[in-house]
């Protein structure tokens, strides 16, 4: 088994180290020291994922799909945008009052996000566990594995509430749409994956008959 990166893979630490640095220099420019605690916990996990990659073997797409991630969350708290920023950015207006705005742009990157979260704990469970492949387990633990990780998510944006007088976190009615989208985008993304795996499964039980 290769032990380095493999040429998919160099892409994607290339193109992820490249936008984290650069919004590193801008966050530093513009004083905004939130998004600076948000890059260190970010490399940490980028380091996780480094450090697992051989053990793992996680698909370049799902590589991919994880940094688009990082660069939509940098971009949504750095990108100045109507007097705000990108995270602020109303979307469709599908319910709108005092209360609340659906959908934002933050939203969305939460629903992405854990979803994509879904589909990573999904692939080290049945990688590492096949039997699990095609059962409810292997649909149910990655969605309450992500949404346990999008309220770590919340744990890290209220610490950082505590450290940095002024954030673009949000209150109380922002935390409880974060949790509902991170559970959403988990859903959606672990209902299309079993979809597509029974397909699969049928496609090959087919061919093997004919």
């Amino acid at each position: 088994m290769e032990k380095g990166l493999k040429k998919g893979e160099r892409a994607v630490a290339l193109f992820a180290f490249a936008f984290i640095g650069g919004f590193t220099i801008w966050f530093i420019v513009a004083g905004n020291y939130e998004f600076i605690f948000y890059i260190v916990t970010m490399l940490f996990f980028a380091l996780l994922v480094g450090l697992s990659l051989r053990t793992a073997e996680y698909p370049v797409p799902m590589l991919w799909a994880l940094s688009f991630w990082a660069l939509a969350h940098m971009a949504g708290g750095g990108v100045p945008i109507g007097g705000s920023v990108l995270y602020n950015l109303h979307l469709v207006p599908i319910i709108e009052n005092e209360l609340f705005f659906i959908l934002k742009y933050d939203q969305l990157v939460h629903a992405y996000g854990f979803g994509v979260t879904a589909w990573l704990l999904h692939h080290l469970l049945t990688r590492h566990y096949p039997a699990t492949i095609g059962t409810w387990t292997a649909s149910v633990y990655p969605v309450l594995g992500s949404m346990g990780l999008g309220a770590t998510n919340e744990i890290i944006e209220f610490t950082a509430v505590l450290m940095v007088p002024e954030t673009n976190v949000g209150g109380y009615m922002n935390t409880a749409l974060d949790l509902c989208f991170n559970a959403l985008g988990a859903v959606i993304v672990v209902t299309v994956i079993g979809f597509v795996g029974r397909r699969e499964r049928a496609a090959k039980v087919e061919a093997g008959q004919s």
